[in-house]
């Protein structure tokens, strides 16, 4: 049903839809179900090129066994501040982790990540990311050399001189900036084309466009962002418990 959880039978036209080349969005709207609900499965379950609906299914069941019988760990038994549902939280950081691997980064830097970015402080220790996560210490620093390759997190001592790591404010800056400047080799290299294929011709004229197209998109991409940044460091207001 919708909103329930996904039925084989669901599964089944999930793995019909992907063969069809069918959107997460399309799929979706034809089970009547959020369209992270669908990237989040598929996600979990081998990704778009690999996914079975008879195994998707047996390793939910499998899931869902092992939750139940002794009580919740990890996130799900941490409580949580602000009043939080701790087991919308664990969805919300499945739902984020899949977002993030959709934009390309492996399954447990996104995982690593999405720990991070749902921590109020915006920073967390390799021990409590092995709590959280339930996964070994080993697998957590490669995950943060990874992601700190990446510049996504950045290492820091806290008082104790714990090794802490950290998402910084201008994270989604310092990634767009990056973006926005991936494109100026593309922008080159199309003109040089233009150069050897001679201007005003077909080919020619194909690539000068492109190269215009991407110069501005960048520049429109670079302002938008200088323009924005100080939106990544507005502070949380949080209500006094009496304020309505």
């Amino acid at each position: 049903m919708p909103g329930g959880r996904l039925t084989q039978q669901d599964r089944q036209q999930i793995a019909l839809g992907l063969a069809d080349g069918l959107a997460y969005a399309e799929i979706a709207r034809g089970l009547d179900r959020p369209t992270s609900t669908i990237t989040r499965e598929v996600m979990r379950n081998g990704g778009p090129t690999a996914y079975r609906a008879d195994l998707a299914h047996r390793a939910t069941e499998r899931r869902t066994h092992r939750r139940s019988p002794a009580a919740p760990r990890g996130p799900q038994a941490s409580p949580q501040p602000h009043g939080r549902d701790a087991e919308a939280v664990r969805e919300y950081e499945e739902t984020l982790t899949t977002v993030f691997m959709q934009s390309g980064l492996p399954k447990m830097m996104s995982r690593v990540l999405g720990c991070i970015y749902t921590t109020d402080s915006g920073s967390i220790t390799t021990s409590e990311l092995v709590q959280r996560l339930q996964v070994s210490p080993a697998s957590i620093s490669k995950a943060i050399t990874f992601l700190e390759s990446q510049d996504l997190v950045r290492r820091q001592r806290d008082e104790r001189r714990r090794e802490r790591y950290v998402v910084d404010d201008d994270l989604w800056y310092q990634s767009t900036i990056a973006s926005a400047r991936a494109n100026d080799l593309l922008v080159e290299t199309a003109r040089q084309g233009v150069a050897i294929l001679g201007p005003g011709t077909p080919a020619a004229t194909r690539l000068e466009n492109t190269a215009r197209f991407l110069d501005f998109v960048t520049e429109s991409l670079l302002r938008a962002a200088e323009q924005a940044r100080e939106v990544l460091h507005t502070k949380a207001e949080i209500p006094e418990p009496n304020d309505q």
